[in-house]
Parts: C-alpha cells; structure tokens; sequence
C-alpha cells in the first residue's frame, strides 16, 4: 500500500468506533469515488484545528474568546450546567427547557485511564462556579460509573464551598413501558420519584 494511503488508514482509525477495515475502506472511497470530498474533509479539519478553541468562561468549542452562549445576556446566570462534552451540551439545548449558562468538562474523572480533576477543568470550573453570580450548579454528566464519581466529587467540592448543587434526575424514559425497562432505571426512578 503507498504509505500516502497508509498514512490516510491510521488518521481515520482515530475515529471513534473505526476499526482498520473501516478505516481502510473508507480511504478507499475517498480517493477512489469522492476525491472532492476527500479535499473538502481535508480543508474543514485543518480550518477547525486552526480556529475552534475553547471558551475562556465555559470550555466549550468557539471560534471567539467568549463562545455565544456565554455572551448572551438573555441566559440566567445563576444557574450552571456542568456537562461532559459538547455533544451533551447541544442535546441539552435542543430541549429548549434550560436557559442557563454551561460548563463543559471535556471529559470526566477515570482513574484507571489517568484521568484525574486537572485533566477535566476542575480549577477553572470551581472558579466559574464560585464567581459570586452562580446560584445553583446543575451537574448533568452522564449516568456511568465515570459520570457519577465525577459528579460525586464535584458535587462535594462545590458544597464544600457553599454552592446549591443539584443533579440531573434519571427515571423512566418517555414513552417507555415498564416491562422492557431494565430494572436499574425502575429502582432509580422509583428512588427519585416526587409529588404530583
């Protein structure tokens, strides 16, 4: 194989999810069906590379100091939702129910994988969270073993310093029956129920 395509192979199994087939035959079609597509591809990862950063308030991805979310007066800033990536934030948005501001980990605490509080933003977060505006701390990281101890040890390092810390709830999802729900989301849903 030229070591063109070779080269090519191994920058797309950094994908996530792209084994060396995939990423093999992917290559393939690229130069073979859609060279094009391949030069597009080419020029918007290295333009991203060159002018995405993070957001000097929340960390998200912005091609200004201040993304727009954070610079917009409409959103309530005593409220701060910390989430993982930005993949959650958006999804978070799209529900159109949460008018704060974020904080995006970029990741969250795994030991096993050497991912420790400096890896994830912590300082930075802490000091956004006690600017003196926060009022209550939304913790939305997602409900894996990782996701709940940085939660946990969020949660513990804000209430330390006397902020409101509050969690996402988890339950039943909507239009699910209880038959084909595994019985970890019953007990947690049962577990967090509230008053109607």
């Amino acid at each position: 194989m030229a070591k063109a395509l070779e080269y090519l192979t191994e920058a797309l199994r950094r994908l996530p999810g792209v084994g060396p087939k995939s990423a093999q035959r992917m290559a393939f079609h690229l130069l073979q069906h859609d060279r094009e597509g391949a030069a597009m591809l080419s020029r918007a990862l290295y333009q991203a590379v060159e002018s995405v950063n993070h957001c000097a308030l929340c960390n998200t991805f912005t091609e200004a100091d201040v993304c727009d979310m954070c610079a917009d007066e409409a959103r309530d800033r005593r409220l701060l939702c910390v989430v993982e990536t930005p993949a959650d934030q958006a999804m978070i948005e799209q529900t159109l129910t949460y008018k704060g501001l974020y904080f995006v980990l970029m990741g969250r605490l795994s030991p096993l994988d050497g991912i420790g509080p400096k890896d994830i933003h912590l300082e930075k977060l802490l000091a956004r969270a006690a600017d003196g505006v926060v009022g209550e701390v939304v913790l939305a990281t997602n409900f894996t073993n990782e996701g709940e101890a940085t939660a946990h040890y969020i949660s513990e390092m804000l209430k330390a310093r006397g902020l409101q810390v509050s969690r996402l709830a988890r339950g039943v999802p909507v239009g699910g029956e209880l038959e084909y729900v595994d019985a970890g989301t019953i007990a947690r849903a049962m577990l967090d129920r509230r008053s109607t």
